[in-house]
């Protein structure tokens, strides 16, 4: 099979996956800490970096299809490797049915609000199918429609932020801390609000196997990636900032279209609103890859069901793809006929957890496999204990009800697990 992922297309999942739609609200969020957001920005972005130091450390040694859960299940075999990609796979698939909601949401704003909730519900349905119609076509054509909306998503945010840092006014920005709290409380809370932007700094280990070279190609990716995703972050969030006075901004729903109106008027604000519309698309075509490519490696590995491991002539597990794509539709349904807010919330809530933990298993089978190995430096020590320290940070911080309920949502994998392998042995 001819591998079509080159340093580029790789790069572009990467940044693709974490710059989506969360971005365009993350300057109404930090506002209330005004310059202090930057302080943030800073040691979220670090610590990430930490995280991608070890992935590539990884990828560079397992380059293997399942990014996270080969690596976990190279060095804590086949149960743990399960459990991590199966929670992995449930945070894809519910995080397409957030990010299409999240589509659905822009287009109506670019509609005029004249879509009504049927409207909407059609247009996140059709974008799940489309993409997954794409994806279908296989990773080639996946990627090149990544690398394609990457390049146009950076085009305003680059744009609005460079603009507001040369326009805006900067003593208005002053270092505010909305609770009182200390220092370093002050630091966390923001670091736990950033953290849902770096999501994703994972991609490109996971379709390795269809990666040119991905002993190189993955590493440069993924710190490349990581690099690129937080000076766009701090540009475009701190333009902003530039721009629109604090009170005023943090009650916004639509920060970067609030400023492209100061800036360029109503046609500029339409056009920032037509790219949150891509950025989202590139999210989500990416979130529909993995899902595919997930379940490919687990088939593989014999611990999920057979059928997922069939490739079409493409070279596509289309089951892993169509499956992830009907369950995705079933929560957006569920989610237009419940109280959208608080699903929306859920789901990005137990999304984003079901990711950061395989970062804090992924740390800590690097140290295990570094010892394994007898190939433990100092240096690549220090990045393992650092990325598991953030990832653990940050999985404390996602809250005792998120995490009880992710618990709940791994263990019912366990049966699927025991089921498959009993039927193995006899």
């Amino acid at each position: 099979m001819t591998k079509s992922v080159g340093v580029w297309r790789s790069w572009a999942l990467v940044v693709g996956t974490m710059v989506g739609s969360g971005v365009f609200l993350l300057p109404a969020v930090l506002a209330p800490y005004g310059a202090n957001s930057l302080w943030g920005w800073m040691f979220a972005g670090t610590g990430t970096l930490f995280i991608a130091l070890s992935l590539a450390s990884l990828a560079s040694r397992y380059p293997k299809v399942g990014g996270p859960y080969a690596f976990t299940r190279e060095a804590f075999g086949p149960f743990v490797g399960f459990l991590i990609a199966f929670g992995y796979w449930i945070s894809l698939w519910s995080g397409v049915s957030a990010v299409a909601i999240a589509f659905a949401g822009y287009t109506d704003t670019l509609m005029g609000g004249n879509l009504g909730a049927v409207g909407q519900l059609a247009v996140a349905l059709g974008i799940i199918a489309i993409l997954c119609f794409v994806n279908c076509r296989g990773v080639e054509s996946a990627s090149v429609v990544q690398l394609v909306t990457t390049l146009l998503k950076l085009v305003p945010l680059v744009l609005v932020g460079f603009v507001g840092f040369s326009a805006g006014d900067w003593e208005a920005v002053e270092p505010l801390n909305p609770d009182n709290q200390s220092s370093v409380a002050m630091l966390s809370s923001m670091a736990l609000l950033i953290m849902w932007a770096f999501i994703g700094v994972e991609s490109a280990t996971i379709p390795a196997e269809d990666t040119v070279n991905p002993q190189r190609t993955i590493p440069i990716a993924l710190v490349v990636g990581t690099l690129t995703a937080t000076a766009v972050y701090i540009l475009a969030t701190y333009g902003v900032q530039l721009l629109i006075p604090a009170e005023q901004l943090a009650v916004s729903t639509s920060p970067f279209t609030d400023a492209a109106l100061i800036l360029f008027g109503p046609i500029g604000a339409w056009l920032i609103g037509l790219g949150a519309l891509v950025a989202i698309a590139g999210a989500l075509n990416a979130l529909i890859l993995f899902s595919g490519q997930m379940t490919l490696a687990l088939a593989k590995d014999g611990i999920f069901p057979k059928s997922f491991a069939s490739l079409n002539q493409r070279g596509v597990p289309t089951t892993g793809l169509l499956t992830a794509s009907v369950l995705a539709a079933v929560f957006v349904a569920m989610n237009y006929s419940d109280d959208l807010v608080s699903a929306f919330t859920w789901i990005i809530k137990l999304s984003t957890l079901m990711v950061i933990l395989p970062y804090a298993v992924c740390a800590l089978a690097d140290l295990v496999l570094q010892r394994r190995n007898g190939t433990m430096k100092p240096l690549k020590v220090l990045v393992a204990v650092l990325a598991l320290a953030y990832a653990i940070f940050a999985v404390v911080g996602s809250g005792a009800e998120t995490v009880y309920l992710g618990a709940l949502l791994l263990l019912a994998g366990m049966p699927l697990y025991f089921a498959l392998k009993f039927g193995k042995q006899k």
